[in-house]
């Protein structure tokens, strides 16, 4: 069991991490949720391992504890963004801008819209299977993806607006 599991964590532990990470804005609490699922995961292993795709089971779960009413943080919180990899071409201190523009709006959506969002355009999957792991129907997913967009939107119009006024 030990030897099955272990190999599963070194071999794709780095990518729930990162879906926790996406879903969480918190390398912290990203690593939280992934260890509280591992630990509980751990002891059903035979199980799991069974499965077609234990990896999609435990992003279920990753995801099921990012929506818990037990994970809500303080709205206190601040996310930081690490600082963006240096690519040729690219300025990196508009990189690092855009990024934490994104991450600053990002937290700033409700539980259900992020983790739809998190689902559709990370993890690239289609409504139905979105539907099928936050536990709505596929309209349900598209509204809240229709939201969240325009959410987003209006408060990229609101920061856009101050500093092109400035420039002008």
């Amino acid at each position: 069991m030990a030897d099955g599991f272990d190999e599963f964590v070194v071999s794709r532990g780095h990518l729930l991490l990162r879906f926790a990470y996406l879903l969480a804005g918190d390398r912290h609490l990203a690593h939280d949720l992934v260890q509280e699922v591992l630990v509980r995961a751990h002891r059903r292993w035979d199980h799991i391992e069974r499965l077609d795709v234990p990896e999609a089971y435990l992003r279920k779960a990753i995801l099921r504890e990012y929506l818990s009413w037990r994970r809500r943080r303080s709205s206190t919180e601040i996310v930081v963004a690490d600082p963006p990899d240096r690519a040729a071409g690219i300025d990196p201190a508009d990189r690092a801008a855009d990024r934490d523009e994104m991450w600053s709006l990002l937290v700033t959506l409700p539980r259900m819209q992020r983790a739809v969002l998190v689902l559709r355009y990370y993890e690239d999957l289609p409504d139905g299977e979105i539907a099928g792991l936050v536990g709505c129907s596929a309209g349900t997913v598209r509204v809240h993806a229709f939201r969240a967009l325009a959410r987003l939107r209006a408060s990229l119009v609101e920061t856009s607006t101050p500093s092109e006024a400035n420039h002008a």
